[in-house]
């Protein structure tokens, strides 16, 4: 079993920055495909970014650019550094561990952009 913690939510105007944290209960990144995603109200949860074992990155069209992942691997954590933030980008935030047989997810972190 993996627990995964996010932290570093909160509110932000337009244009501000945030960075995101997840902290994973044991080490797993070197098996497992870690990745974030969002869901705003009323629509599907979709993928932000994510980052493999081996370090390849892949990132959602609409933050290309904007969002930087990365993770340490002393520290059991990945990131999501958020820059350029927009009010589209509200949304509940999800960190998710995947393997091939397996997946977790932390308990959500809200971001709103606005004014």
């Amino acid at each position: 079993q993996v627990q995964l913690v996010e932290s570093g939510g909160g509110l932000v105007q337009p244009g501000g920055s945030l960075r995101l944290s997840c902290a994973a209960s044991r080490n797993i990144f070197s098996t497992y495909v870690m990745g974030w995603y969002r869901q705003a109200p009323g629509k599907q949860r979709e993928l932000v970014a994510a980052i493999t074992s081996g370090g390849r990155i892949n990132y959602a069209d609409s933050v290309k650019g904007r969002f930087t992942i990365s993770k340490d691997n002393t520290k059991n954590t990945v990131y999501l550094q958020m820059n350029s933030l927009k009010p589209e980008d509200t949304a509940v935030y999800y960190c998710n561990a995947h393997s091939w047989n397996q997946d977790y997810w932390g308990q959500g972190i809200q971001v709103t952009v606005s004014s």
